[in-house]
């Protein structure tokens, strides 16, 4: 890769901040989602809220919330911004042939800015993920996070992204 070519990177190839001084500020959204598979048991503990250490999914929701506030201190080069709206929301899914279920996740984040929100509506999702397996890893270590990604995102010079439906 030619690293001039990058916004990421100034002619001599060292890592900075890309510049967004001379751009106009617009309406961007983004939403992601992703999903933690386990058992169906405890699937049915987190929606019966039978967790000792409390109701799994109000603690992923904030610490996805958390998360999305946070992306520019844990992604280098992300610019940090004023989010404007973020909600995280949960679905329950089960596969009875497998005995599997899944917790889904969808995280969507605005903002009226220079640089689009897509990191920050995976922060959200990930963390809810990793907040889900750390409340329910006691009855259930084989639980595997999976399939987080961008699924739509608006604003900005690129215009809108959707996923295609799968």
């Amino acid at each position: 890769m030619d690293m001039q070519s990058s916004n990421h990177f100034d002619p001599d190839g060292a890592a900075r901040m890309v510049d967004v001084s001379a751009k106009a500020a617009t309406e961007r959204r983004a939403r992601a989602s992703g999903r933690v598979r386990m058992l169906a048991a405890t699937c049915r503990r987190i929606r019966d809220q039978q967790f000792a250490k409390g109701d799994v999914l109000a603690v992923a929701r904030l610490a996805g919330i958390m998360a999305a506030k946070q992306t520019s201190n844990l992604i280098p080069l992300c610019h940090p911004l004023p989010l404007e709206s973020l909600e995280v929301d949960f679905a329950f899914s089960e596969d009875t042939d497998s005995g599997d279920a899944w917790v889904e996740i969808t995280a969507e984040v605005s903002v009226a800015g220079k640089t689009g929100v897509e990191m920050e509506a995976l922060m959200a999702v990930s963390h809810a993920a990793l907040t889900i397996y750390d409340m329910c890893k006691s009855v259930d270590r084989g639980m595997v996070l999976e399939a987080i990604r961008l699924d739509e995102k608006s604003g900005g010079r690129s215009g809108t992204y959707r996923r295609d439906s799968e």
